[in-house]
């Protein structure tokens, strides 16, 4: 038998060598990088369990989850903001959990029932690219990217998809009931939004490379995103909205009828950890959800925004429980109609 014989034969072998490691399913939105060097530790340190990935949009895992609901695939939801985990706790697609570490988030962004609890804080902020915006100049509050120059030159991750985005519709809808009683003001300064936009993004890494394209000069995203950007070389700067930001609770769950429901309880455990806690914050910009970390432990980055920015007032009930009447009234009533100043 010849060399290349031999190393054929052996690679037969191997390849049909079963992996007997249980298999862990995470459905988030939470991008490539950062679930490639959760996988790796995950997997380095529990080296009986093999993790799958996959990542799309916050409102696109809702949709499947619901579909795969007779036969889930998934074993753990991991991102996303708590509004759509409430729907999710309404539609039966999350089981309880209690983690070790309950007692080290805020309560108030623990599920109904201890369905799901808080790991980060997503701020949403203002964004530019800093090649062809000056720092004066670019929008100081949410209201600034409605002036007449910057008509033309928003870009806007597609909203529907997007948990970033709707907790920014939900803010804006929220606080026009807040104030006048109804939506009306909402959605009025959606429309007027809608005439600045130039396009709207499928999805993250499309928003990146249009904005660093010059393709448009502002837009509205959430900070992880925009800092690992900027990391990687892109452009970008951004200012915290001097009226508020809404702080989403990004949270994680169980799904229900997991198949691997001891490998989703360790990596739920892990997620919250401090090490894990520790290790997004240095490595994928991630704002801890728990209160206790270790200062010494903790980048600094963590304590600058949290002296810069300023949490929006925001009534979440009201976000999770009209969120999807607001989405898809936005889809077919406004969007598009900015521009040409008519109402449909």
């Amino acid at each position: 038998m010849t060399r290349f014989q031999i190393c054929l034969a052996f690679c037969a072998v191997t390849a049909c060598v079963p992996d007997h490691r249980e298999h862990l399913t995470l459905y988030s939105p939470h991008g490539r990088e950062q679930l490639e060097l959760m996988e790796h530790v995950f997997e380095s340190e529990n080296p009986d369990i093999d993790v799958r990935w996959l990542d799309m949009g916050s409102q696109d895992i809702v949709d499947r989850l619901r579909f795969e609901k007779p036969n889930p695939v998934a074993d753990v939801w991991f991102g996303g903001p708590t509004t759509l985990f409430d729907g999710g706790v309404r539609e039966g697609l999350v089981e309880p959990f209690r983690p070790g570490w309950w007692r080290s988030v805020d309560s108030s962004g623990i599920g109904p029932d201890e369905m799901y609890w808080p790991v980060y804080r997503t701020p949403a902020v203002i964004a530019y690219n800093s090649n062809l915006v000056k720092a004066d100049d670019a929008p100081q509050d949410w209201d600034d990217v409605l002036q007449p120059k910057w008509r033309d030159q928003i870009l806007i991750r597609d909203p529907v998809a997007s948990g970033t985005m709707r907790a920014i519709w939900g803010m804006v809808m929220s606080r026009s009931v807040r104030e006048t009683g109804d939506t009306t003001q909402g959605v009025a300064w959606l429309r007027k939004l809608d005439g600045q936009t130039r396009s709207y993004a499928l999805n993250p890494a499309i928003l990146a490379q249009k904005l660093a394209r010059g393709e448009g000069t502002i837009t509205l995203w959430d900070l992880p995103d925009l800092l690992i950007w900027r990391e990687q070389g892109y452009p970008f700067a951004f200012t915290y909205p001097k009226s508020g930001t809404p702080v989403i609770e990004d949270a994680i769950a169980i799904v229900k009828g997991t198949k691997h429901r001891r490998a989703a309880e360790r990596f739920v455990e892990w997620v919250g950890s401090v090490d894990a806690q520790v290790l997004t914050a240095e490595k994928n910009w991630r704002l801890p959800a728990r209160t206790d970390l270790p200062v010494d432990r903790v980048p600094a980055w963590v304590a600058e925004v949290d002296r810069k920015m300023v949490t929006a007032p925001m009534d979440w009930a009201m976000v999770a429980k009209n969120g999807a009447l607001w989405m898809r009234y936005w889809d077919q009533r406004v969007r598009g109609s900015g521009k040409t100043g008519v109402t449909p």
